[in-house]
């Protein structure tokens, strides 16, 4: 049965998979086409207004996702979409947070490159989450 907790669990999981794909085939792909004297003050502002809305995204994700385990769910997908939460933050982590701060120096296209590629572990994974978590609200 679909508690208010786990609408807004699937809600979360999936306004961050459609972020996630319009980051990957969209904003991500034009960086490799700004002027190189605006791409410092471009990516700046992509950085800090994406923050806004994807950081309070995951907190509510993750925080949701740790109510639902309290409350006692335990459906393999739900238990497996769960162990992808840290696949999503160790990558948001280890390459695209760092990849990001070295392009805030300037326009580099083969660091651009790697940040496309990198990401499309987040977008996988992420889109995973959101098959998995539909499964469970089934």
């Amino acid at each position: 049965m679909m508690t208010p907790v786990l609408s807004i669990h699937l809600a979360v999981t999936w306004a961050i998979v459609g972020l996630v794909w319009c980051v990957q085939v969209l904003i991500y792909p034009q960086f490799h086409h700004l002027a190189a004297e605006k791409f410092r003050e471009c990516h700046f502002r992509h950085c800090f207004r994406i923050a806004l809305i994807v950081i309070p995204l995951m907190l509510v994700e993750v925080v949701t996702a740790a109510w639902l385990l309290y409350e006692g769910l335990r459906s393999p997908p739900f238990i497996i979409s769960v162990w992808l939460i840290p696949v999503v933050w160790l990558s948001t982590a280890v390459w695209q947070a760092p990849t990001h701060i070295r392009l805030l120096t300037g326009f580099d296209a083969p660091l651009i490159s790697r940040l496309i590629l990198t990401n499309w572990v987040r977008t996988l994974t992420w889109t995973a989450r959101g098959i998995l978590v539909s499964f469970t609200s089934l």
